[in-house]
């Protein structure tokens, strides 16, 4: 099964030139605003490193860019990345303050309007105890386009709901970095808010942990995407924190968060569960053999604590279903059925 998830090129056109140019140094704003159409209009990744040329993926491709505008595979033909453009760049995400974005330094990345990532590398500044505490020599940006889909989950819904009782599946998506699964968790957190999910499903409070701005992809304390008219946000709140807290606060009915990883994670997720709330989730994956091997998803596997593995791949584009398992593991739907 394969879930289309490109918005047209004449949108991506407008966030291109409305959201993300304003933030790129002059000669590389004009670069990349002169690259053809059909690759704008695919865009997910440009990445700026020191002394080394502007490389940009799109369409699951990646290449160099050159002053021109033009793509081309020869790192040597590429523009590369001066002093004075990492300056500009830092001076253009910071608003000429870097001491605004000490936060984002410290967590490593920026949120800009419209909910894109500027992923930061340089040297990591560390506090007494070991821990990080901010950033200094600066020396690259990765942004990553963000992109709203509204209807990525349509094919998957009823793979998520109980054909008996009609109540929603602990579900957890498992795939590799850049395969979708934030994509179809945002539009199923706001599927099931508006109650679109299945017509015997009624919409739902929802309550979404964001740990780290992608889902809801807030930008000064607003969500930058529609999650629907039930659905409340936790921003850049640690997981495990996040979802006693959404609990205690906003008694939601499901509770979606991205990229389950720590112990903690786990107990919190387990202690949502017990008490009667729904998990919707993600964990970095190539399939069902990581569940069973990696310690927390084991131990999660173990317990019982999803009802519903949906494993994502890119094979045929982002959000390709690869398979769909139960409780015990036991593969229910496989690729190229479907629902």
């Amino acid at each position: 099964m394969i879930l289309r998830t490109t918005p047209g090129a004449s949108d991506m056109l407008t966030v291109i030139r409305e959201q993300i140019a304003c933030v790129l140094p002059v000669r590389i704003r004009q670069a990349i605003l002169g690259l053809p159409i059909d690759v704008l209009g695919q865009i997910e990744e440009i990445r700026l490193r020191l002394g080394r040329p502007i490389q940009i993926l799109y369409g699951g491709r990646d290449c160099f860019v050159t002053s021109q505008g033009k793509v081309t595979g020869e790192p040597d033909a590429g523009y590369p990345l001066t002093a004075e453009d990492l300056e500009q760049s830092l001076n253009l995400l910071s608003g000429s303050s870097l001491y605004a974005l000490e936060e984002e330094l410290r967590r490593g990345y920026i949120t800009i309007k419209g909910g894109h990532r500027v992923g930061i590398a340089g040297r990591i500044l560390l506090d007494g105890n070991g821990l990080v505490r901010g950033m200094k020599e600066i020396a690259a940006f990765n942004i990553r386009i963000a992109r709203d889909v509204k209807h990525a989950a349509n094919d998957v819904g009823q793979l998520l709901i109980d054909s008996t009782s009609y109540r929603l599946h602990n579900t957890l998506l498992i795939s590799p970095p850049q395969c979708g699964k934030t994509t179809l968790l945002r539009d199923l957190a706001r599927k099931i808010s508006q109650g679109v999910l299945h017509p015997k499903v009624a919409g739902q409070k929802v309550g979404i942990v964001d740990e780290r701005s992608e889902i809801a992809a807030s930008w000064q304390g607003s969500p930058q995407h529609d999650l629907g008219p039930r659905t409340d946000v936790l921003d850049a709140c640690p997981k495990a924190e996040g979802m006693a807290m959404m609990i205690r606060s906003m008694s939601p009915q499901v509770l979606v968060t991205d990229e389950i990883g720590r112990t903690e994670d786990g107990h919190a997720l387990l202690e949502a569960i017990h008490a009667g709330v729904t998990v919707i989730t993600t964990a970095h994956g190539f399939g069902m053999h990581e569940v069973r091997t990696r310690p927390l998803l084991r131990q999660l596997f173990e317990l019982g604590a999803f009802s519903r593995y949906i494993i994502l791949s890119r094979r045929q584009g982002p959000c390709t279903i690869e398979g769909v398992y139960d409780r015990t593991g036991e593969l229910i739907q496989t690729r190229g059925d479907r629902t």
